[in-house]
């Protein structure tokens, strides 16, 4: 096949393409896959072997790159605003019992509903919390961090 090589070119340049669009670090490897096909075309390798590599090398990035990389880029990792409180510190400003549904506490100058993290346990007023998870609208707090 003679325009092997042109279509190589053309998987690596799409490949980069949707990269930059998504941003989801998947294509990327697949254009790293296309260069070594092209290479392998330029070799003078035969179609299957540049299948192969381009299969090959595709993968292999794939698989043992892409968490290495999503986790130092952070990619799909962004916390909301409420999700950023969980692990933080906050004051008890009404006393805090599940069984009778009530309970608040501030953090950051803002006042949430909060429960406690074991439905026996109340919590007193000033009491300082670590906000354990969020449900809904109410923080679910513990006195143990």
């Amino acid at each position: 096949m003679e325009n092997m090589g042109l279509a190589w070119i053309i998987v690596m340049i799409s490949c980069m393409v949707i990269e930059g669009l998504t941003m989801g670090v998947t294509t990327v490897w697949f254009a790293f896959g296309a260069i070594i096909a092209f290479l392998a075309y330029s070799l003078g390798a035969n179609l299957a072997i540049q299948i192969t590599a381009f299969l090959v090398v595709s993968i292999v990035l794939l698989f043992f790159t892409r968490p290495i990389v999503t986790k130092y880029l952070k990619i799909g990792n962004t916390k909301t605003n409420a999700e950023g409180l969980i692990g933080e510190r906050a004051k008890v400003i009404s006393k805090i019992n599940n069984l009778n549904n009530e309970g608040s506490v501030q953090i950051k100058g803002q006042i949430w509903s909060a429960r406690s993290l074991y439905d026996n346990m109340e919590i007193e007023k000033d009491a300082i919390v670590y906000i354990k998870n969020i449900v809904g609208v109410k923080l679910i707090v513990s006195k143990d961090e």
